[in-house]
């Protein structure tokens, strides 16, 4: 189990429950109560440290090395998968998973970042930093979804679409724009939710839906903590500070009107308890997928330009 710097006080207690159970498997003294006792700290101490998190250790929470990345929440949600690969133009990007599922008795068309659960299958996925023919795979299964009447699911958790020298050669920014334009008109619903990170372009390629979800310890943001606050002051040292001026948490953006709705995790985070979020994960989905279902196209489409219309705010000037 890792502990970021902040859990460190529930480390100490794991270390002891630890070798607690290993005394009581040897079979010579009886620390049952001792075992609850511990438990029950673990909880209240638990308890104390997620009360009231900051913006910078949400931003940590969301790259917890353990935290479920999309294909645990695909291989959990969907009872069956079917990866599909390619964008038909230049090659399969390993940094997006896409496919068709079944969720429940709902066919989707479920598209997701992957970054990989260590370092050789980080390098393998680019650190879930999209090429442009990962979004254009996104695209060409997303028309592929509005052909045959699926809905779309995506699952965002990036630090951003790939920023090297032959990703903008093959056109990053028009491929992220040329998927704002099409999701924007797409004739099937549209569930997005936020696993993870949500940075900049990277997010919004695959970002625009029907309905927005946040996961309670994740952020949204434009740029993420640490490149702001070298922007603004050089260095990365004052990250924490820009994390909260950046206002990027789930809370903040439930608050702007950007997101629809916050998944709730449980208490400890989504890496300490993955199948009970998952569970909730699916039924944020179904949910959301059922109430759009009862709408007509041209109601969905207008409500969802609509939707993006009114974000963000600004003055007139004659």
């Amino acid at each position: 189990m890792v502990f970021l710097e902040f859990e460190k006080p529930l480390e100490s207690l794991y270390e002891q429950l630890e070798k607690i159970k290993e005394v009581g498997a040897q079979g010579v003294v009886d620390v049952s109560d001792t075992i609850v006792d511990l438990e029950n700290k673990i909880k209240l101490q638990r308890k104390e440290i997620y009360a009231n998190l900051t913006g910078w250790q949400k931003v940590q929470l969301s790259r917890h090395p353990e935290r479920p990345y999309s294909l645990y929440y695909i291989n959990q949600i969907c009872k069956k998968f079917v990866e599909l690969h390619g964008d038909r133009n230049f090659g399969d990007d390993k940094a997006i998973v896409a496919g068709l599922a079944t969720i429940d008795y709902q066919t989707v068309m479920i598209i997701g970042h992957q970054k990989g659960v260590n370092t050789k299958m980080r390098q393998y996925r680019n650190f879930g930093m999209a090429n442009p023919e990962g979004y254009r795979k996104a695209l060409r299964l997303m028309k592929m979804a509005e052909r045959f009447g699926y809905p779309v699911v995506c699952l965002i958790d990036t630090p951003g679409a790939y920023p090297g020298l032959e990703a903008e050669e093959r056109g990053q920014a028009e491929a992220i724009a040329r998927n704002l334009f099409e999701m924007a008109k797409l004739t099937v619903p549209i569930v997005c939710v936020v696993i993870g990170e949500g940075a900049s372009g990277g997010a919004l390629g695959i970002g625009l839906g029907d309905r927005l979800f946040m996961m309670e310890n994740t952020w949204f943001s434009v740029i993420s903590p640490e490149n702001c606050s070298t922007i603004l002051w050089r260095t990365w040292d004052y990250k924490e500070q820009a994390a909260d001026a950046l206002k990027l948490t789930a809370d903040h953006m439930y608050e702007f009107g950007i997101v629809d709705g916050i998944i709730k995790e449980p208490l400890g985070g989504a890496h300490a308890f993955p199948e009970e979020t998952a569970k909730t994960v699916k039924r944020h989905i179904i949910k959301a997928i059922q109430e759009l279902k009862q709408l007509s196209v041209e109601e969905m489409i207008k409500q969802r330009v609509e939707k993006y219309s009114k974000i963000g705010e600004y003055n007139l000037v004659d």
